[in-house]
């Protein structure tokens, strides 16, 4: 499948099945909302991704599969946007909608790994899992995780800080905790001590829950 419109097609009869159990033919044109609705629809029908009976309409396994991955793009994208970037809900589906049908399978797996293969979009909604989640899953530890998570005297480097604090972030920027920096945990009681090249710097747990980082 290589035509945005499409894939847009397939992506809601999925929402919407998840959401109410079923799909209604003359209510998903409606929802479609172009004048060529119907043509799509019956394009879909035709290439074997759609399935229509008693007007209920139904993904076939080549849709189902087709749209799994469309689903899975956009809400990995909601979770970038929305913990890594910041960007606000108002926007956030848009340009979500936009990553979905550029994203290939090595970028959307860098993604899901960055993110620590999140099992939920922003919304609560299930992100379908890659197989990087499955070979995450028999690893003892995640790939990425909060500092808070580590260890005593575990090596790591910055991935990411998520946090709504604008303040904050300057401040640990001001302090040279950018992503891609490398640390060494001296200790986590009475507060997580970090060392950053020469300098040593003390965390409470609040802001070691918001730095997000990948072992080495």
């Amino acid at each position: 499948m290589t035509e945005p419109c499409q894939e847009e097609i397939l992506e809601l009869i999925w929402t919407i099945d998840e959401e109410i159990g079923k799909v209604e033919r003359d209510s998903l044109i409606k929802k479609i909302n172009l004048p060529s609705a119907e043509q799509l629809l019956n394009t879909l029908i035709h290439e074997n991704y759609v399935t229509i009976s008693d007007s209920k309409v139904a993904l076939t396994k080549k849709g189902l599969a087709d749209a799994r991955l469309v689903i899975r793009r956009h809400r990995l994208a909601e979770r970038l946007l929305n913990d890594v970037l910041d960007v606000k809900e108002d926007a956030m589906d848009s340009s979500a909608c936009k990553f979905e049908h550029i994203l290939d399978e090595e970028v959307t797996t860098s993604i899901c790994t960055l993110l620590g293969h999140p099992v939920s979009c922003p919304h609560g909604k299930a992100i379908p899992p890659g197989e990087c989640c499955a070979k995450a899953n028999k690893e003892i530890r995640p790939i990425v995780m909060p500092l808070s998570d580590l260890k005593s005297g575990d090596e790591a480097k910055i991935a990411y800080i998520v946090t709504k604090f604008h303040g904050r972030l300057d401040r640990l920027s001001s302090m040279g905790l950018l992503p891609g920096v490398q640390i060494h945990l001296h200790q986590r009681q009475p507060t997580y001590v970090i060392q950053m090249g020469e300098t040593q710097i003390a965390l409470d747990t609040a802001i070691a829950r918001d730095i997000y980082v990948r072992l080495v």
